[in-house]
């Protein structure tokens, strides 16, 4: 069969799954809708977690990163793995104990005020929607090139998808939804990386295939690192990044890990304390498997493709290119008019321009695998992709109708009204996103990025120091988190979108305004110190928060008998 009937039939079958689990798991109340009744098992959480986790950006567009960047892409490995880190060990089963659930309902009433509420609904929203712009792109991409239908069709199917099982089983049709998902999109990702590291290495084991030889007795990163300095690029295993952009880019994406809302309120549906921990490290784990094998795939990846398309009769080009050509996703400009590819760094000399977030979709078919894997791969990355962007549109749905309507408009609405209002929130959500994916404001992973920053820069210090600083009042949070967003959207709007600089938004005309060398990618992190900086400067020239809500604070680190959570 064909590639486009492998793919209907796998896109087919693991749609029909994630519809009849939605059907099986649908919630009944809010408390299933929010956190799915509090009752998800730590590894069933962990797995859910995984997959909310691991989006369109993680499966197709950080192999494509590294594929393109080489060490520089480094950073997101270090980043997003880290940010679980201080995800387990420094807020999860605090919140847990808290026993909120969304973000800003934590914030709300951590800091005894609804303005603070409103804060932060404003920032999960702009948080929400920049990430669920790029897991609706994703959806296009992989449906306009493997169903052949145009992007707004993909995204389309998508939407309807999503908003069956994320407004019919809220959080508990999407957590065993997920559950699937992540089996779909590791399977997914894992089976063409073997056959590929079989084919280039003789081993099985993709990481290891990484640091091996060819059977030309050269070691990969040594070949690859030889096909760059041919082709004017920097060597592959060294970067071009500055120091301190890469110290700050990490930074950024590690603690907008920890600060994500629709990261955080899967710790909220487990039953204990101590079962948000191990959550937190069995996701780590699930996670672990995608994140390891990705350096690897990039380095597959980039090798085939120079080798395949560098230098070579343009009517010779195997089906894949042409495939990938309609779609706009690749395209070369014959400028010598001599039918020869010249791919280079040279920006005028070159005549290929390939999109990286192809490089993980189009991997087996450059490999040239059979054509059920190239579907599988498919399959994956709309899983990964589907499984992000509900638990992303939950985040809006919730925020509008248990934030905003149940605890500032209307306080007397039933549950069942407030489960209707959640429903109606999340199909506006879905239309909302489907726009962003029809038209999306950059590839997958560097909007993907930009939401960790505008994380980073408005929760992460309002939720930490709720935890660990008792006399953090209302004041001080609100203003660091307005600040915080301010700053971070400025510094995003002039530097990624050249909105301050009359439209100008080549990269290399906005890098050399950079205040510091950082790039909009790791300005999180300076936006996240001056929050905490606004925050206790703040603090200390307003009143402390009441004496009942520092009790709070103080209860929910106590140890001690803490294996229930306690609601407030």
């Amino acid at each position: 069969m064909d590639i486009q009937t492998w793919t209907w039939i796998l896109v087919g079958i693991t749609f029909t799954l994630y519809i009849g689990i939605a059907i099986w798991s649908r919630a009944s109340s809010t408390g299933e809708f929010y956190v799915a009744g509090k009752g998800v098992h730590p590894v069933a959480n962990g797995l859910a977690t995984a997959a909310d986790w691991m989006s369109a950006a993680s499966f197709i567009s950080m192999a494509g990163i590294i594929s393109f960047g080489g060490y520089d892409g480094s950073v997101y490995l270090m980043g997003w793995t880290g940010g679980y880190v201080l995800l387990a060990l420094l807020l999860a089963p605090y919140l847990r104990k808290f026993g909120k659930f969304t973000v800003p309902d934590f914030i709300g009433d951590r800091y005894y005020s609804n303005k603070a509420r409103i804060v932060a609904v404003c920032c999960a929203l702009l948080v929400s929607f920049t990430y669920v712009a790029g897991q609706m792109q994703g959806v296009g991409i992989v449906f306009s090139r493997f169903l052949e239908v145009d992007i707004t069709t993909g995204v389309i199917i998508g939407m309807i998808i999503v908003l069956f099982y994320a407004v019919l089983g809220g959080m508990k049709g999407i957590t065993y939804t997920q559950v699937a998902q992540y089996c779909v999109l590791i399977f997914a990702f894992m089976v063409p990386a073997i056959f590929i590291s079989i084919q280039m290495t003789g081993n099985p084991i993709p990481q290891i295939g990484f640091g091996s030889s060819g059977a030309d007795g050269v070691y990969l990163l040594d070949k690859l690192d030889g096909l760059h300095r041919e082709l004017g690029f920097h060597e592959y295993t060294t970067g071009s990044k500055s120091k301190i952009d890469v110290f700050f880019i990490t930074a950024a994406l590690m603690v907008g890990t920890a600060g994500l809302p629709h990261v955080i309120v899967r710790f909220f549906t487990v039953k204990k304390v101590s079962d948000a921990r191990k959550s937190a490290g069995w996701a780590l784990l699930f996670i672990a498997i995608l994140y390891t094998t990705a350096p690897a795939i990039a380095l597959f990846a980039r090798t085939n493709m120079i080798e395949t398309v560098s230098n070579q009769p343009y009517d010779e080009m195997p089906q894949w290119f042409k495939k990938w050509e309609t779609t706009g996703l690749i395209t070369f400009n014959d400028k010598n008019n001599d039918g020869i590819i010249q791919y280079v760094a040279n920006k005028e000399a070159n005549e290929l321009d390939v999109n990286r977030d192809i490089m993980v979709l189009a991997n087996p078919e450059i490999a040239g695998l059979p054509n059920w894997v190239i579907a599988l791969v498919a399959a994956g990355g709309l899983a990964a992709a589907l499984s992000t962007a509900a638990g992303l549109l939950l985040v809006i749905s919730s925020s509008v109708s248990h934030d905003i309507i149940k605890k500032i408009v209307n306080p007397n609405i039933s549950d069942k009204g407030e489960l209707v209002a959640a429903r109606l929130s999340a199909v506006a959500a879905v239309c909302v996103a489907g726009y962003f994916g029809v038209n999306p404001p950059g590839f997958v992973a560097a909007v993907v990025a930009l939401a960790f920053g505008l994380a980073a820069a408005s929760f992460f210090p309002a939720i930490v120091l709720g935890i660990f600083y008792k006399k953090m009042n209302k004041e001080g949070a609100i203003a660091g988190m307005v600040f915080g967003i301010l700053l971070m959207l400025f510094y995003m709007l002039k530097f990624k979108f050249g909105v301050f600089d009359g439209g100008k938004t080549a990269v290399d005309a906005l890098k050399k305004d950079w205040w510091f060398g950082i790039s909009p990618e790791g300005f999180g992190t300076v936006a996240m110190v001056v929050n905490f900086i606004v925050s206790i400067t703040i603090s200390k020239l307003t009143p402390p928060p009441p004496k009942e809500v520092q009790e709070i604070v103080d209860n929910i680190r106590i140890p001690s008998g803490a294996g229930e959570a306690v609601d407030h």
